[in-house]
Protein backbone atom coordinates (compact mmCIF):
# COMPACT_ATOMS: atom_id res chain seq x y z
CA UNK A 1 0.00 0.00 0.00
CA UNK A 2 1.30 3.43 -1.37
CA UNK A 3 2.37 5.26 2.16
CA UNK A 4 0.48 8.43 2.29
CA UNK A 5 0.21 11.99 5.03
CA UNK A 6 -2.27 11.55 7.18
CA UNK A 7 -3.28 14.39 9.76
CA UNK A 8 -4.89 13.11 13.16
CA UNK A 9 -7.02 15.41 15.64
CA UNK A 10 -7.43 14.54 18.81
CA UNK A 11 -4.21 12.12 18.42
CA UNK A 12 -3.17 13.23 22.22
CA UNK A 13 -4.91 10.22 24.23
CA UNK A 14 -7.09 6.97 23.11
CA UNK A 15 -7.85 5.90 19.97
CA UNK A 16 -6.47 8.86 18.14
CA UNK A 17 -2.90 8.70 19.52
CA UNK A 18 -3.20 4.71 18.89
CA UNK A 19 -3.95 4.96 15.54
CA UNK A 20 -1.50 7.59 15.04
CA UNK A 21 1.05 4.88 16.30
CA UNK A 22 0.01 2.41 14.57
CA UNK A 23 0.28 3.98 11.19
CA UNK A 24 3.40 5.60 11.50
CA UNK A 25 5.22 2.13 12.60
CA UNK A 26 3.35 0.99 9.11
CA UNK A 27 5.18 3.63 7.18
CA UNK A 28 3.12 6.64 6.87
CA UNK A 29 3.82 9.99 7.47
CA UNK A 30 1.36 11.30 10.40
CA UNK A 31 0.52 15.10 11.92
CA UNK A 32 -0.52 14.04 15.09
CA UNK A 33 -2.38 16.67 16.33
CA UNK A 34 -2.60 16.85 20.52
CA UNK A 35 -4.85 19.48 22.38
CA UNK A 36 -2.84 20.22 25.11
CA UNK A 37 1.04 21.18 25.44
CA UNK A 38 0.83 18.55 28.72
CA UNK A 39 -0.11 16.34 26.28
CA UNK A 40 2.59 16.71 23.54
CA UNK A 41 4.99 16.24 26.19
CA UNK A 42 3.69 13.02 26.89
CA UNK A 43 4.15 11.86 23.53
CA UNK A 44 7.33 13.08 22.83
CA UNK A 45 9.01 10.92 26.09
CA UNK A 46 7.37 8.00 24.49
CA UNK A 47 8.48 8.46 21.25
CA UNK A 48 11.88 8.68 22.41
CA UNK A 49 13.01 5.20 21.86
CA UNK A 50 10.80 4.42 19.18
CA UNK A 51 11.71 3.23 15.94
CA UNK A 52 8.96 4.53 14.39
CA UNK A 53 9.24 8.14 15.39
CA UNK A 54 10.47 10.34 12.04
CA UNK A 55 7.18 9.44 10.70
CA UNK A 56 5.67 11.26 13.43
CA UNK A 57 5.30 15.11 13.41
CA UNK A 58 3.10 16.69 16.69
CA UNK A 59 1.81 19.74 16.27
CA UNK A 60 -0.62 21.64 18.95
CA UNK A 61 -4.06 21.67 18.01
CA UNK A 62 -7.32 22.74 19.54
CA UNK A 63 -9.96 22.62 16.87
CA UNK A 64 -11.59 25.70 18.61
CA UNK A 65 -8.70 27.74 18.32
CA UNK A 66 -8.57 29.52 15.01
CA UNK A 67 -4.75 30.34 15.52
CA UNK A 68 -4.04 26.41 16.08
CA UNK A 69 -6.59 25.85 13.15
CA UNK A 70 -4.78 28.18 11.16
CA UNK A 71 -1.43 26.65 11.35
CA UNK A 72 -2.81 23.40 10.38
CA UNK A 73 -3.63 24.28 7.41
CA UNK A 74 -0.07 24.65 6.10
CA UNK A 75 0.27 20.57 5.65
CA UNK A 76 -0.24 18.73 2.32
CA UNK A 77 -2.40 16.30 3.15
CA UNK A 78 -3.46 12.75 1.77
CA UNK A 79 -6.07 12.06 4.21
CA UNK A 80 -7.65 13.98 7.14
CA UNK A 81 -8.90 11.93 10.39
CA UNK A 82 -11.32 13.85 12.27
CA UNK A 83 -11.18 12.26 15.49
CA UNK A 84 -11.58 14.70 18.06
CA UNK A 85 -14.60 14.64 20.12
CA UNK A 86 -16.05 15.50 24.05
CA UNK A 87 -19.16 14.41 25.82
CA UNK A 88 -21.04 15.23 28.64
CA UNK A 89 -24.01 13.40 30.35
CA UNK A 90 -27.13 13.94 32.29
CA UNK A 91 -30.54 13.86 31.24
CA UNK A 92 -31.95 16.04 28.21
CA UNK A 93 -34.28 17.51 30.11
CA UNK A 94 -32.55 19.13 32.56
CA UNK A 95 -28.65 19.84 31.27
CA UNK A 96 -27.61 23.00 31.60
CA UNK A 97 -27.82 23.83 26.93
CA UNK A 98 -24.61 25.67 27.18
CA UNK A 99 -23.10 22.13 27.80
CA UNK A 100 -24.97 20.64 24.77
CA UNK A 101 -24.41 24.12 22.75
CA UNK A 102 -20.54 22.98 23.59
CA UNK A 103 -20.79 19.22 22.43
CA UNK A 104 -21.53 20.53 19.34
CA UNK A 105 -19.30 23.06 18.62
CA UNK A 106 -16.15 20.60 19.37
CA UNK A 107 -17.33 17.68 17.78
CA UNK A 108 -20.14 18.83 15.05
CA UNK A 109 -19.22 22.21 13.81
CA UNK A 110 -15.63 22.31 14.69
CA UNK A 111 -14.74 19.41 12.53
CA UNK A 112 -16.62 20.49 9.60
CA UNK A 113 -14.87 23.92 9.79
CA UNK A 114 -11.68 22.71 9.69
CA UNK A 115 -11.95 19.76 6.79
CA UNK A 116 -13.26 22.54 4.46
CA UNK A 117 -10.13 24.05 3.36
CA UNK A 118 -8.56 20.65 3.09
CA UNK A 119 -10.87 19.58 1.38
CA UNK A 120 -10.88 22.62 -1.13
CA UNK A 121 -7.33 21.57 -1.51
CA UNK A 122 -8.18 17.97 -2.38
CA UNK A 123 -11.08 18.88 -4.57
CA UNK A 124 -8.33 21.01 -6.56
CA UNK A 125 -5.46 17.53 -6.82
CA UNK A 126 -8.91 15.96 -8.03
CA UNK A 127 -8.10 13.05 -4.96
CA UNK A 128 -7.77 13.27 -1.42
CA UNK A 129 -9.87 11.41 1.72
CA UNK A 130 -11.89 12.78 4.78
CA UNK A 131 -12.46 10.17 7.88
CA UNK A 132 -14.75 11.13 10.56
CA UNK A 133 -14.70 9.02 13.79
CA UNK A 134 -18.22 9.13 14.74
CA UNK A 135 -19.67 6.63 16.74
CA UNK A 136 -22.70 3.94 17.82
CA UNK A 137 -23.64 6.79 19.59
CA UNK A 138 -24.29 8.35 15.83
CA UNK A 139 -26.71 5.12 14.92
CA UNK A 140 -28.27 4.28 18.57
CA UNK A 141 -29.36 6.20 22.10
CA UNK A 142 -28.26 5.30 25.30
CA UNK A 143 -29.28 6.40 28.72
CA UNK A 144 -28.17 10.02 29.70
CA UNK A 145 -26.08 10.29 26.68
CA UNK A 146 -28.72 12.82 24.81
CA UNK A 147 -25.86 15.69 23.76
CA UNK A 148 -22.74 12.91 23.01
CA UNK A 149 -25.69 10.92 21.14
CA UNK A 150 -27.18 14.44 18.98
CA UNK A 151 -23.97 15.42 18.06
CA UNK A 152 -22.86 11.76 16.43
CA UNK A 153 -26.07 11.90 15.17
CA UNK A 154 -25.73 15.21 13.65
CA UNK A 155 -21.94 14.34 12.27
CA UNK A 156 -24.09 11.07 10.68
CA UNK A 157 -26.01 13.69 8.30
CA UNK A 158 -23.20 15.86 7.47
CA UNK A 159 -20.74 12.52 6.51
CA UNK A 160 -23.27 11.28 4.24
CA UNK A 161 -23.88 14.39 2.61
CA UNK A 162 -20.39 15.27 2.49
CA UNK A 163 -19.71 11.69 0.70
CA UNK A 164 -22.12 12.25 -1.89
CA UNK A 165 -21.11 15.69 -2.67
CA UNK A 166 -17.47 15.09 -3.07
CA UNK A 167 -17.46 11.50 -4.75
CA UNK A 168 -17.42 13.37 -8.38
CA UNK A 169 -14.68 15.31 -7.32
CA UNK A 170 -12.83 12.43 -6.35
CA UNK A 171 -12.99 12.75 -2.36
CA UNK A 172 -13.59 10.38 -0.44
CA UNK A 173 -15.40 10.49 2.54
CA UNK A 174 -16.60 7.94 5.04
CA UNK A 175 -17.02 7.07 8.63
CA UNK A 176 -15.63 5.16 11.77
CA UNK A 177 -18.23 4.28 14.52
CA UNK A 178 -16.73 2.60 17.65
CA UNK A 179 -18.58 1.17 20.09
CA UNK A 180 -17.62 1.35 24.07
CA UNK A 181 -13.85 0.96 24.24
CA UNK A 182 -11.88 1.26 27.43
CA UNK A 183 -9.76 4.28 26.73
CA UNK A 184 -10.88 6.72 29.91
CA UNK A 185 -13.00 8.33 27.37
CA UNK A 186 -16.92 6.93 28.26
CA UNK A 187 -15.70 6.37 32.32
CA UNK A 188 -15.04 10.45 32.08
CA UNK A 189 -18.02 11.41 30.18
CA UNK A 190 -20.20 9.46 32.57
CA UNK A 191 -18.75 11.88 35.46
CA UNK A 192 -19.44 14.64 33.95
CA UNK A 193 -23.21 15.44 35.12
CA UNK A 194 -21.50 15.78 38.78
CA UNK A 195 -20.76 19.35 37.59
CA UNK A 196 -24.22 20.84 37.54
CA UNK A 197 -26.27 17.82 38.78
CA UNK A 198 -28.48 18.64 42.52
CA UNK A 199 -30.59 15.95 44.03
CA UNK A 200 -32.77 18.59 45.76
CA UNK A 201 -32.79 20.41 42.17
CA UNK A 202 -33.27 17.91 39.74
CA UNK A 203 -35.82 15.75 38.90
CA UNK A 204 -34.18 12.69 37.41
CA UNK A 205 -32.94 10.01 39.74
CA UNK A 206 -29.45 9.90 40.76
CA UNK A 207 -29.55 6.18 41.42
CA UNK A 208 -30.73 5.93 37.44
CA UNK A 209 -27.94 7.90 36.19
CA UNK A 210 -25.28 5.79 38.66
CA UNK A 211 -26.79 2.71 37.34
CA UNK A 212 -26.36 3.59 33.25
CA UNK A 213 -22.60 5.09 34.44
CA UNK A 214 -21.80 1.46 35.78
CA UNK A 215 -23.50 -0.37 32.58
CA UNK A 216 -21.50 1.61 30.78
CA UNK A 217 -17.59 1.12 33.12
CA UNK A 218 -18.68 -2.62 32.76
CA UNK A 219 -19.71 -3.37 29.46
CA UNK A 220 -16.70 -1.67 27.59
CA UNK A 221 -13.66 -3.31 24.87
CA UNK A 222 -10.30 -3.34 24.84
CA UNK A 223 -9.18 -0.45 22.81
CA UNK A 224 -6.51 -2.15 20.31
CA UNK A 225 -9.15 -3.86 18.58
CA UNK A 226 -10.43 -1.08 17.12
CA UNK A 227 -7.07 0.46 16.97
CA UNK A 228 -5.61 -2.11 14.56
CA UNK A 229 -9.29 -1.89 12.79
CA UNK A 230 -8.77 2.08 11.89
CA UNK A 231 -5.06 1.39 11.22
CA UNK A 232 -6.25 -1.26 8.55
CA UNK A 233 -9.15 1.14 7.08
CA UNK A 234 -7.66 4.73 7.18
CA UNK A 235 -5.12 4.12 4.48
CA UNK A 236 -7.54 2.37 2.13
CA UNK A 237 -9.05 3.54 -0.77
CA UNK A 238 -11.99 1.27 -1.05
CA UNK A 239 -13.92 -0.37 1.37
CA UNK A 240 -17.20 0.33 3.20
CA UNK A 241 -18.59 3.96 3.68
CA UNK A 242 -19.25 3.36 7.49
CA UNK A 243 -16.83 1.03 9.69
CA UNK A 244 -18.36 0.10 12.91
CA UNK A 245 -16.37 -2.01 15.53
CA UNK A 246 -16.50 -4.25 16.61
CA UNK A 247 -18.82 -5.73 14.05
CA UNK A 248 -20.97 -7.88 16.46
CA UNK A 249 -22.71 -4.23 17.65
CA UNK A 250 -23.93 -4.01 14.06
CA UNK A 251 -27.07 -6.17 14.61
CA UNK A 252 -27.75 -4.07 17.51
CA UNK A 253 -27.78 -0.49 16.27
CA UNK A 254 -29.57 -2.02 13.10
CA UNK A 255 -32.37 -2.83 15.12
CA UNK A 256 -32.52 -0.19 16.81
CA UNK A 257 -33.01 1.97 14.11
CA UNK A 258 -36.37 -0.63 12.86
CA UNK A 259 -37.43 -0.01 16.72
CA UNK A 260 -37.85 3.74 16.03
CA UNK A 261 -40.74 3.00 13.49
CA UNK A 262 -42.95 0.56 15.54
CA UNK A 263 -42.13 2.12 19.15
CA UNK A 264 -45.18 3.40 21.27
CA UNK A 265 -45.59 6.61 22.53
CA UNK A 266 -45.87 5.16 25.46
CA UNK A 267 -42.81 3.02 25.72
CA UNK A 268 -39.06 3.28 26.81
CA UNK A 269 -36.95 2.23 24.46
CA UNK A 270 -34.66 -0.93 25.81
CA UNK A 271 -31.77 0.67 25.56
CA UNK A 272 -32.57 2.90 28.54
CA UNK A 273 -33.65 0.30 30.43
Amino acid sequence: MKKQTILITGAGSGLGKGSAIGLAKEGHKIIAAVHTWEQMSRFIDELKDANYKQNIELIKLDVLDPMDCERALKYDIDILVNNVGIGQTGPIAEIPVDLVRDVMETNVFSPLEFSQPFIKKMVKKGKGKVVFVSSVAGLTTSAFLGSYNASKHALEAIVQCLRDELQPFGVTVATINPGPFETGFNDRMYDTYKQWFDEDENFTSLKDIEKAAKSMANNQFDPQGMIDKMVEVIPMKEHTFRTVFPESIIPMCQEYQERQYEIMTDTIDKSKK
